[in-house]
């Protein structure tokens, strides 16, 4: 797979991939050849799920609210919660 059709995959369907490729080199069952083949292509697919989650944590917005419980405005998430 290259990087372009790497590009075009949503984030579920590279962990599904993945997820096979990770079975597929724990059963042993890959040549040598085609384990460092699967393993490059995880890595590149790795990458990319950490990109998409990364990218998806940038755009979440916590709702600010006043006293009387009303949206006021947002900020960025912060994922440690601090204020």
């Amino acid at each position: 797979m290259d990087t372009q059709d790497l590009s075009q995959l949503s984030f579920e369907a590279a962990l599904k991939r993945l997820e096979a490729i990770v079975h597929s080199l724990e059963s042993g069952e890959a040549s040598l050849e085609d384990s460092i083949g699967l393993y490059t292509e995880g890595q590149a697919l790795k990458a990319h799920c950490e990109a998409k989650l990364a990218n998806a944590t940038a755009r979440i917005e916590s709702i600010q609210q006043n006293d009387a419980g009303e949206a006021v405005a947002t900020r960025p998430f912060d994922p440690a919660g601090g204020q």
